[in-house]
């Protein structure tokens, strides 16, 4: 089966081919640099996380771009607000965005490139359209000529009659209204304002509109025609049918080969938003959830499906995660007792083949990570099984050999998930100052005092590593194992 993907273009799933073999140039939509990342920005970042990590995992080499929006009002009223500067805002929200997104365990993208360190792409590309005569200036701003555009409406399927003058998706004011010489124009450009910061351009001083910057850094850092393009839902109108109109108009190719959109977030079936009380910061999130229960809530669900965040599909997200990471930490746990392979296996063909194929069938049909995490809990749950029988002193039937492969199987296919443990919880060289090395010394003392009858000592022993974390389980057959606390 080949990849399938949801285009938004046309509206259709269509098989995934790039524009280069075997090669993918993907570009995501990023944050406006000015507040705490919220749970609509979780779901985005881990979708296509998700996404980059299956693609990366069926052989392609992909090349992951994403912006910060460091120019924008939001950013300029924050500022005035904490009597700060656009820049030190901008710093402060970026160093926070890269806390949250390692705590989700969202991989760093290839490149982050920022609208001020895009200025020279950005007054390039609107010369071109002004050249081309797809833009005007105007007092000291510079306007896309919107119905110059043929197939402008081509994304959101939009047609004039249906649209809101003025698709900026930012704030304007009357006066920018009355400096167009259509109502559905955009600002390229901006002309400068008392007091804000601006940059020098052929139109005079000032800054880019917010579509402009993003149509400037795909180009600069990815080509002319990018694989695939992606953001929130929100982002379909105005803002990513804004970037079609300008790049296109300039360079008569296609943006995007595909265009992807992950459904919106509510919260008890309403809409998040300060103004409701249920705006939800992920840093206020993890201070009572862990972060690998919320990437699991988020995929839980088809990336194109709305989620509703209720207590009820917490509570079933975190139960998931607990059942994934019993079965990812038994390997972790006994596996070097039991001599097992520890490594991670990236050759899907050494793995178990039913599990895997089952996965891979989920995933390529449009990334449906909510059937593939079926596949995760089924062998998670296997090894929970096993994992019970062996604490509470029972023997395994199943063939070592058959539970390591489950194993890698299940920390492979979490693991394109972005579900991960940290084997050094397990797999640590000491614990309170004891090597695995020491601790088996040790259980063989006991083993020695239990046989010469000398329970005192084999008490004192068993205290000994309790009090360092050890817990000790005699099996049938005479042998003992250990686990760390």
């Amino acid at each position: 089966m080949s990849l399938k993907l949801y285009n938004s273009l046309t509206r259709r799933e269509e098989n995934f081919e790039p524009v280069e073999p075997g090669k993918v140039r993907m570009y995501c939509c990023g944050v406006t640099v000015y507040d705490y990342c919220h749970l609509g920005h979780a779901r985005s970042y881990i979708v296509w996380d998700t996404v980059r990590r299956y693609l990366i995992s069926r052989g392609y080499q992909v090349r992951y771009v994403q912006n910060f929006t460091d120019i924008d009002d939001k950013i300029l009223n924050r500022a005035r607000e904490q009597n700060s500067s656009m820049e030190e805002v901008s710093e402060r929200f970026i160093k926070e965005y890269f806390v949250d997104m390692d705590r989700l365990n969202i991989m760093r993208a290839d490149e982050y490139p920022r609208a001020t360190h895009t200025l020279n792409g950005i007054t390039r590309l609107i010369h071109e359209l002004e050249q081309k005569g797809y833009a005007y200036p105007a007092g000291g701003d510079v306007y896309y000529t919107v119905r110059k555009f043929a197939d402008y409406g081509k994304l959101s399927g939009r047609k004039f009659e249906e649209m809101d003058a003025g698709a900026s998706g930012r704030l304007t004011d009357d006066s920018e209204e009355q400096k167009k010489q259509d109502p559905f124009d955009f600002a390229l450009w901006k002309g400068a304002k008392e007091g804000e910061p601006f940059w020098e351009s052929p139109w005079g001083n000032g800054r880019p509109g917010w579509h402009i910057e993003c149509s400037a850094m795909v180009r600069q850092c990815l080509g002319e025609t990018i694989d695939i393009h992606c953001g929130g839902a929100d982002l379909i109108f105005p803002h990513h049918e804004n970037e079609i109109a300008q790049s296109e108009a300039v360079t008569g190719q296609s943006l995007a080969k595909y265009w992807m959109h992950n459904g919106f977030v509510t919260v008890n079936a309403e809409k998040m938003s300060k103004s409701l009380g249920n705006f939800t910061t992920i840093r206020e999130l993890l201070e009572w959830l862990e972060p690998m229960a919320l990437r699991l809530f988020v995929l839980m669900a088809q990336y194109r499906k709305p989620i509703d965040f209720t207590d009820d599909a917490i509570a079933s997200a975190r139960n998931g995660w607990t059942t994934l990471k019993e079965g990812l930490s038994f390997g972790y746990q006994y596996g070097n007792q039991w001599g097992w392979q520890l490594e991670p296996i990236n050759d899907l063909n050494l793995l178990e083949s039913d599990a895997v194929q089952q996965f891979t069938d989920a995933m390529d049909n449009d990334f449906n990570t909510a059937i593939a995490l079926g596949v995760l809990f089924e062998l998670a749950k296997e090894l929970r099984r096993e994992k019970n029988i062996v604490e509470h002193g029972g023997k395994i039937e199943t063939p070592g050999e058959v539970l390591n492969q489950k194993w890698l199987t299940l920390v492979k296919l979490a693991g394109v998930l972005g579900l991960e443990i940290s084997p050094e919880v397990d797999t640590q060289e000491t614990t309170e100052g004891l090597s695995d090395g020491e601790i088996e010394e040790l259980i063989a003392q006991r083993k020695a005092a239990r046989n010469a009858k000398n329970f005192a000592e084999s008490d004192r022993v068993r205290d000994l590593l309790k009090s360092q974390g050890i817990t000790l389980i005699d099996q049938k057959d005479g042998t003992t194992i250990w686990r760390k606390n």
